[in-house]
């Protein structure tokens, strides 16, 4: 039986309700092309494994998942299964010696708003906007785009970039050799990491909120305007730290390093804190242009 027959067979099997309860469509309309389509309820989880390529994920007002995968061979299957209001979305290679090329899948998912998504892909890139629910992400060397998404945000990376544009709720990114932009967010808690990455936070800062900024080498830049208010504490034990904002003694106790550069005081009334730490790279705190 040829691969597009047998994915139909597949498809009919599972749309009778057999292997996958709730699946309403299951359609192969070429060897590399695979659309399923499963109806969820409120706070769908949805999970994506993909080794190499690129996923994107978009919210839309339907309460139902659809998953559209292109392979770039048949020496890769797409299995996309249901149970209950959890959906599980994965590649799985079935040639021993396929290259990793072979084995590239890219995905177009569109969720509800408020899913919850747990993505692991290692090369490639993970794009998603609009989503509203708690958010798991794992790379080695994909970059990572978040736009217009809240909630709990977990981002992991190897060697990816992460940008985060017009992000809210919690959010925490850890990288090796990733650069960060964070740009227009509106989080109460940011915790960004990075060893040998760029840092750049461009966003509000708001009343009682959190933000701390590391890296081990590189460049932390903070953007800031006349209305914020923050209590800024900026080390870099090897490195310098340029400052344009005009602060007052804080109020808030410090810990003062004997060694390296460091920067404490606080912005307007201070009503945000802001912890900037570096061991031999570069933090500038400047005026939002």
């Amino acid at each position: 039986m040829s691969t597009l027959a047998t994915l139909r067979s597949q498809c009919h099997w599972k749309a009778a309700g057999l292997l996958v309860p709730g699946l309403l469509l299951c359609s192969a309309a070429s060897a590399d092309r695979i659309e399923r389509h499963f109806k969820v309820e409120a706070h769908p989880v949805v999970t994506i494994h993909n080794p190499n390529g690129t996923v994107t994920v978009r919210a839309w007002t339907k309460s139902d998942v659809m998953v559209i995968a292109r392979r770039a061979t048949t020496e890769v299957e797409v299995d996309a299964e249901q149970t209950g209001n959890r959906v599980d979305v994965q590649t799985r290679q079935v040639a021993d010696t396929a290259s990793p090329d072979d084995l590239r899948t890219d995905f177009e998912i569109s969720v509800p708003e408020d899913a919850e998504l747990q993505i692991h892909n290692d090369s490639g890139g993970v794009n998603v906007s609009n989503v509203l629910g708690d958010m798991n992400v794992e790379t080695i060397a994909a970059g990572v785009d978040l736009e217009d998404t809240a909630g709990y945000l977990t981002v992991k990376t190897v060697g990816g970039a992460f940008q985060c544009l017009r992000c809210a709720g919690r959010l925490e990114v850890t990288s090796i050799s990733g650069n960060f932009k964070l740009v227009d967010l509106r989080s109460y808690y940011v915790r960004a990491q990075t060893s040998e990455g760029n840092i750049l936070f461009n966003g509000s800062f708001l009343p009682n909120a959190t933000y701390v900024l590391k890296n081990y080498s590189g460049a932390i830049e903070v953007r800031f305007s006349p209305g914020d208010s923050f209590d800024l504490s900026a080390t870099s034990l090897k490195g310098k730290v340029h400052n344009e904002a005009n602060l007052t003694p804080s109020s808030h106790h410090h810990f003062i390093p004997r060694f390296g550069n460091a920067l404490f005081g606080s912005y307007n009334s201070g009503r945000a804190r802001v912890e900037l730490n570096s061991f031999d790279g570069t933090i500038n705190i400047l005026k939002r242009n």
